[in-house]
């Protein structure tokens, strides 16, 4: 065979490598993760505990404090479900929810036909009691010209005593019946007043002006002053509301009445608008308590009205203490401070206060609780920060910062 076929056949072989070096890399992995939890353990235990934080507020502020937090519900002291004075069926409605309306318009109608008709006949009475008074009112004329002539006859002898006395008697009947039906007649005037008065009633108007929140009825429909008809008969056209005359009703634990006075500063704020504050003050609180419940019931009146106030709203209301310096004998030394951030220490009361991103336990003299804060009297300073919330294990001089909301 030739040499070159030879040569096909030959297998290459790949020159020989030297071994790996397993070892170096099994090294380097322990060094790697010694020092991934050596820098776990280090920053671990010095990063900074997340808490909450507030800033203690002097009293020699302008702002007044709450001493007492309350909900409720806002109310219409001008609230009335319009209805009619007596059983009929409703023809016409004239309103519908969310209309304006002024005093004295016509909101719906009753069908008076029946009405009507009896109008029309106690007004015939009247007319015919009219002409029976001047039919009388004649025949007395009559008769006194009659009593006069026989008066004279007599004097003259030419009539009879009997004659007289018939002619006296005639007169004074017919006087008698005058006078009756002068009666009659002012008794069917009274009655057509009557009808007409009833007429009236069936044009059902507004009592005062205000705002329609409520349409109970249609046409067709019967309307009574009273449940009756087992359900079938309404019992008002529609409720209407003075919106001028809102105000808020708070049930006051009767615990914490003596932080209410009338004419007070009050804030509320609407459930459906949590951060819009609402001016308010104290109107009366009324002078007897619920043995039940044992509340006492504040009437609350807004300084300013708004549109979006409604009805039927709920409320919630933060009964404010009037500002130092007013001559209200309140203690104006100290500083105020969440209730959460004072913590029991057995003999006296402490807070951790952050300086330089470190709490500092600080013991404090407290007063007496206002509202949601405390006042602190001593130990603290207006403006220094202090923890709200944070663990139990919190102690003096741990690093701290402040919790994302």
């Amino acid at each position: 065979m030739e040499k070159s076929t030879l040569d096909q056949l030959r297998i290459e072989r790949a020159p020989d490598r030297p071994p790996r070096s397993w070892g170096k890399f099994v090294i380097a992995a322990v060094i790697i993760a010694a020092l991934v939890t050596a820098a776990w353990f280090w920053f671990g235990k010095t990063s900074a505990i997340e808490v909450r934080t507030a800033v203690a507020r002097g009293l020699n502020s302008d702002a007044a404090s709450t001493v007492l937090n309350a909900s409720g519900y806002v109310t219409a002291r001008r609230q009335a479900t319009v209805s009619s004075k007596f059983t009929g069926k409703v023809t016409e409605v004239l309103i519908e929810e969310g209309m304006l309306v002024d005093e004295g318009q016509v909101l719906a109608r009753l069908d008076d036909s029946n009405i009507q008709a009896s109008l029309r006949l106690a007004e015939a009475q009247v007319v015919s009691s009219q002409r029976g008074l001047t039919e009388t009112s004649t025949l007395l004329t009559e008769a006194q010209l009659n009593f006069d002539r026989t008066l004279k006859l007599v004097d003259k002898g030419l009539a009879s005593q009997s004659e007289l006395d018939r002619s006296r008697a005639l007169a004074q009947s017919l006087s008698a019946q005058l006078e009756r039906k002068r009666a009659d007649v002012e008794v069917s005037s009274r009655q057509v007043d009557i009808y007409r008065q009833q007429v009236e009633d069936t044009v059902i108007r507004a009592p005062f002006a205000g705002v329609i929140v409520a349409k109970n009825a249609q046409p067709g429909e019967m309307i009574s002053p009273i449940s009756a008809g087992g359900g079938f008969t309404r019992t008002g056209i529609g409720t209407i509301v003075d919106m001028s005359s809102l105000e808020i009703e708070i049930d006051v634990n009767e615990a914490y009445i003596n932080r209410v006075a009338p004419g007070q500063e009050v804030e509320a704020t609407l459930d459906a608008y949590p951060d819009w504050k609402i001016p308010c003050h104290v109107i009366a609180i009324i002078p007897t308590a619920d043995r039940q419940r044992a509340t006492v019931e504040v009437r609350v009146g807004f300084d300013r009205l708004d549109p979006r106030i409604l009805p039927d709203m709920g409320v919630k209301v933060a009964f404010q203490e009037a500002a130092p310096g007013t001559g209200d004998g309140v203690n104006s030394t100290g500083v105020l401070v969440p209730l959460k951030a004072i913590r029991d220490g057995g003999e006296r009361d402490y807070v951790f206060v952050v300086v330089e991103g470190r709490v500092e336990r600080r013991a404090v003299a407290t007063a007496e609780p206002r509202g949601s804060d405390m006042l602190v009297v001593s130990g603290l300073s207006s403006g220094e920060v202090v923890v709200v919330e944070g663990p139990p294990e919190l102690v003096d001089g741990d690093a701290v910062q402040e919790k994302s909301r």
